[in-house]
């Protein structure tokens, strides 16, 4: 059960992200932009909690210009390279079809590819253990199952949870399976932010001074959900602070969207509609399409009519 505490900050954060959603359309250049400041960003942070040696500085010039740094480990810069290139895979998904074990796998392989080939995309033969965790991750023998299940549950509940639930339970949920030899934590952390681009949501930043509450709150998990959601919920929330202030400094004022009231008008003026065809014509995600489609339909707003494949939404006001 979500608490209250937790309940507040996804409201703010949903606040803070119709915000966002006002801007749009966004040029081609300013999302260029976000996509490379934040793939520093998320290299730099994720390897860090890691051990990673690297500053961000030195990691912008390993990115950039492809150098190595001198008395730094071969390992610190093949692991910045891998995380850019698996940062990168991300944007090149369609966020309109499911996640799969082979993504989960190609999101691993391009990471650790350079650090161990032979082992970077497949599955663990061997047990692990998570240190300083009192908790057993996945037997060898449970890995397969565990993650056909994992992404099975991803699937049916992505249109259902909120953004933030849900990418910080795909988060934990994998963690605790624990699946590849090394790298779970940035594999983790890169799918938690699939999980929120795919759902219209900016990505969350953990920064490397938060690593032990971090870890923490991820352990209180075992028994807590909220503890360790409404810590990527403050997460979210910096990154959207951090890119509301730069466009109140930088971009026209926009005109204030309910994106709830938006859908509706849509469908009261273009009765019959499917999610697709109303995901495409508001330039959302289909997947936040469905969750605000949940909502006026809880609300009983609109009705579906027809089968899955040829019917669509209507209004229930329209109807005498």
């Amino acid at each position: 059960m979500i608490s209250g505490d937790l309940q507040d900050k996804l409201i703010q954060c949903e606040k803070y992200q119709q915000e966002l959603w006002s801007y749009r359309p966004l040029s081609p250049e300013t999302i260029n932009s976000l996509k490379e400041y934040y793939k520093i960003g998320t290299t730099f942070s994720s390897n860090a909690i890691e051990g990673n040696s690297l500053t961000e500085s030195e990691t912008k010039v390993v990115i950039e210009n492809g150098l190595t740094i001198e008395g730094k480990p071969l390992r610190d810069i093949y692991e910045a390279v891998g995380h850019a290139k698996a940062y990168d895979y991300l944007y090149e998904l369609s966020h309109n079809e499911p996640i799969t074990e082979e993504i989960i796998c190609n999101i691993h392989r391009l990471f650790y590819q350079k650090i161990d080939d032979e082992k970077a995309g497949k599955y663990r033969k061997v047990p692990v253990f998570i240190s300083g965790s009192k908790y057993a991750v996945a037997p060898v023998a449970e890995i397969s199952k565990r993650m056909k299940l994992l992404v099975q549950w991803y699937n049916n509940n992505e249109s259902k949870l909120h953004p933030i639930v849900l990418a910080a339970e795909l988060h934990k949920r994998f963690v605790f399976i624990h699946p590849f030899i090394d790298g779970n934590g940035r594999v983790a952390r890169l799918l938690m932010n699939l999980s929120l681009m795919r759902n219209d949501y900016n990505i969350a930043i953990i920064p490397a001074v938060t690593r032990a509450e971090y870890i923490e709150a991820l352990e209180t998990a075992h028994n807590d959900e909220n503890i360790f959601t409404s810590f990527i919920a403050d997460r979210i929330m910096m990154t959207q602070l951090e890119i509301l202030r730069l466009f109140r400094e930088t971009e026209p004022k926009p005109q204030k969207i309910d994106f709830e009231q938006m859908l509706y008008e849509t469908i009261v003026s273009n009765p019959g509609m499917n999610a697709p065809a109303l995901s495409k014509k508001l330039g959302r995600s289909l997947r936040t399409t469905q969750r605000y489609l949940k909502k006026l339909s809880d609300k009983k707003q609109i009705i579906f009519k027809g089968v899955a494949k040829n019917g669509g939404y209507e209004a229930i006001n329209n109807e005498e």
